[in-house]
């Protein structure tokens, strides 16, 4: 199973994930990148060992420095790759596309893609492009579901029943750990953090 590394978020930025010292899910909004690359390699991985970007979906603070890695090909699902080819502002932050780097999609993703040993989950409702990453055990969640039973925000370009949708599918996963986007990660009884995230509904 691959490994997985827990790096927590810095002021506006996602939370990061490490997985197989070459793959990283999410970038942050790009804003901090001494302290992403400090933690990279306290983890005995230099940046430029970063093969492959997954973002969750299309935020500012989770695309943001997408171009500290400009070797690194970029994953996306493919209904929020549009966003960002498109520098739609919906949801994000025109400045996070200054940057060229922060408006490429190399690879777009859909449901049942495989991320090394991830599976893709498609979870609109945070955004139409939101996707989790799920290997039997533990689910990488983005902004869909927050630890202590917390769903994304719907109001900026989400919906309401797709959201609802996507956590309903998670509930019928034995989800032991959870790796969200923002906060604390959840460890050993995700099941019940998910259940608690669609008695919102």
């Amino acid at each position: 199973m691959s490994s997985v590394v827990f790096i927590l978020g810095y002021n506006y930025d996602s939370n990061y994930y490490l997985i197989d010292d070459n793959i990283l899910v999410d970038t942050g909004a790009g804003l901090n990148k001494d302290y992403l690359f400090s933690k990279i390699r306290e983890n005995g991985v230099e940046p430029d060992d970063i093969e492959l970007i997954v973002n969750t979906h299309c935020h500012f603070d989770h695309i943001g420095g997408n171009h500290f890695f400009p070797d690194a090909k970029v994953a996306i699902h493919k209904l929020d790759a549009i966003s960002i080819r498109n520098k739609d502002t919906l949801g994000t932050s025109m400045s996070v596309f200054e940057n060229e780097g922060n408006c490429r999609v190399d690879i777009e993703l859909e449901e049942g893609d495989k991320i090394a040993d991830f599976e893709v989950i498609h979870t609109p409702g945070h955004t139409k492009g939101g996707i989790c990453l799920w290997d039997g055990e533990s689910l990488i969640s983005g902004d869909t579901i927050f630890a202590g039973g917390g769903v994304g925000r719907m109001d900026i370009g989400g919906d309401f029943d797709d959201m609802k949708n996507s956590v309903r599918r998670l509930t019928e996963l034995d989800v032991k750990n959870i790796y969200p986007g923002h906060g604390p990660i959840v460890e050993n009884n995700g099941k019940e953090h998910i259940k608690m995230s669609y008695s919102l509904f």
